[in-house]
């Protein structure tokens, strides 16, 4: 009996204790090294993460003559001044590089080999993203953060394929839903779009958008909502003409269909009073001209990482109408701390102080410890965002 005793607790010890990035499940510290297992078909462990929150990075490359750590997010946390971090190479070919220790946070990473940009072999943990593949670090702390899984009543992401004669091709769009949402009940919407390189899945994975409302509603700190999340991808960024036509074009997209397919599928309000569109980066230039420009669409507008160093000309419409104070029921601006002291900081400053200038009422927020990355805009949309969006007024 004592034998039996015995050998249950060792067939039974795999279940509860799990390895690095065993992807079991939805884990708040998936890169903590805990039985000296490697990820399924990995060569190596990296990210280690240990609970001093230093981190290990490690790549087989026997062949390769430099090494370097690169990524804006993990380079402004380390304070390098964007800087790569080179990896020191042993005598087996492995190259390995210890940083940190680092706040709790989720970071982007690569690695330069020989001058080529690659993701890490070795991590499960991937970015969804329309940019070149990168890795995501996840730094864990004491216990699940603000924008983790937690056992709490959750909400749904569905992904929607549709047609459109705007870009002619098929798109997507991402829809969350609150825990326990009611098709007899009416919801107010935001409608939630990326940057640059994203995609509207970016949302999802990189800013945990659906985890952190079912955090907030859990919390008691939010009102329930509809969230969609369009691509806001319309035309190639790099064509030379991007700036000229993608505000025009996106805004075509979402009156023809985004807006019009989520109200046939969702129960949720149709006045500018029920609707709020928000943005990083690109998709918070996309608020800026599209949104501010659109009040019979939207009231309620957040402007994430974004700006623009002339808003005296860039909105004037809307600065100089006398009755913007009565037609916006909530202007967010807000950009982190280290982004506030560079170049793309003075974009968001700038908006700010057109908004003052014209005296139309917004709240400006700088917080968080992030740069121009995810770690800001998961600050802004919990902490500030979120949070306020359709209690004022």
């Amino acid at each position: 009996m004592k034998n039996y005793k015995i050998l249950t607790i060792v067939l039974l010890l795999p279940i509860f204790v799990w390895g690095q990035q065993a992807n079991v499940n939805l884990d708040y510290n998936p890169q903590k090294n805990t039985e000296n297992l490697i990820p399924f078909s990995a060569p190596l462990n990296s990210p280690d993460v240990k609970d001093d929150r230093t981190v290990t990075f490690r790549l087989k490359a026997p062949a390769a003559t430099k090494v370097q750590l690169t990524g804006v997010a993990i380079l402004t946390a380390l304070a390098t001044d964007n800087k790569p971090v080179p990896f020191t190479k042993g005598d087996d070919g492995i190259w390995t590089l210890t940083v940190g220790p680092l706040r709790p946070d989720m970071y982007i990473y690569s690695f330069n080999v020989d001058g080529m940009q690659i993701a890490d072999p070795s991590n499960s943990v991937a970015g969804f993203t329309a940019m070149p593949p990168y890795s995501q670090l996840i730094v864990h702390g004491d216990g699940p953060a603000y924008y983790d899984a937690k056992n709490v009543p959750h909400g749904n992401v569905t992904r929607h394929i549709y047609h459109s004669n705007v870009t002619n091709g098929e798109r997507e769009l991402y829809v969350y839903t609150p825990p326990g949402y009611d098709k007899n009940k009416t919801y107010p919407v935001l409608y939630l779009v990326g940057g640059s390189g994203d995609l509207p899945s970016n949302w999802v994975y990189d800013g945990r958008a659906n985890l952190m409302m079912d955090n907030l509603l859990a919390e008691g700190k939010a009102i329930p909502m509809v969230i969609a999340i369009p691509n806001n991808q319309v035309i190639h960024r790099n064509h030379p003409k991007h700036t000229e036509l993608t505000f025009k074009i996106f805004e075509e997209e979402l009156r023809k269909h985004v807006i019009p397919l989520v109200e046939q599928e969702y129960n949720v309000r149709k006045d500018p009073n029920g609707r709020a569109l928000s943005g990083l980066s690109m998709g918070g230039r996309h608020t800026m001209f599209i949104g501010l420009n659109s009040l019979d669409l939207f009231s309620s507008f957040g402007i994430l990482s974004a700006g623009d160093v002339d808003s005296e000309n860039a909105i004037p419409k809307f600065l100089n109408d006398p009755d913007a104070n009565s037609k916006v029921k909530y202007l967010f601006v807000g950009q982190g701390t280290e982004e506030a002291k560079g170049r793309m900081g003075a974009r968001c400053i700038a908006l700010h102080d057109a908004l003052n200038k014209h005296n139309i009422k917004h709240e400006y927020y700088v917080g968080g410890y992030g740069g121009h990355d995810w770690a800001t805009w998961r600050h802004l949309l919990y902490y500030r965002f979120l949070p306020n969006l359709w209690r004022t007024k």
